[in-house]
């Protein structure tokens, strides 16, 4: 990472320099290293984008939590990072990850997006369900009741 990089460095150069927000975060998405699915769609730190890079396992930061966490570590369904990319501007990052369990999402889905919003329809919408088998129950695994 570099500290005041120019426009050109950002866009066209090969310095690594993450454009976080005003809370300190940038946007990660992860997909599915073999399919491409989407996963699941979450935040990183700079501790979280640091711990990523040097461990090749997934860290996040919760804002809801305000705490930085690894992806499995209550769970057990870590995502292992096989690539890891930023967008042009640096302000958000795509990983590719092999999913280390069915799913990635904390209601028991494979992927966090399982609804569909109906396009062309003119007023209310209703969300349609897409994938949306549970392939683990989450009150096991969390202990939730």
């Amino acid at each position: 990472m570099i500290d005041t990089p120019s426009k050109t460095d950002i866009e066209e150069g090969r310095a690594f320099a993450p454009k976080f927000d005003a809370d300190g975060l940038v946007t990660c998405v992860a997909t599915d290293a073999k399919s491409g699915d989407v996963l699941m769609v979450a935040h990183m730190n700079a501790e979280a984008l640091q711990k990523t890079i040097a461990t090749g396992e997934a860290w996040y930061f919760s804002r809801s939590r305000k705490k930085l966490w690894r992806k499995g570590e209550s769970s057990g369904h870590g995502q292992h990072v096989v690539e890891m990319r930023v967008d042009c501007d640096q302000d958000s990052v795509w990983i590719k990850v092999e999913q280390q369990s069915a799913g990635a999402c904390h209601t028991g889905r494979r992927s966090c997006f399982y609804r569909a919003v109906p396009l062309g329809k003119a007023g209310a919408v209703t969300l349609e369900f897409r994938d949306a088998e549970k392939v683990f129950d989450p009150n096991a695994v969390y202990g939730k009741k």
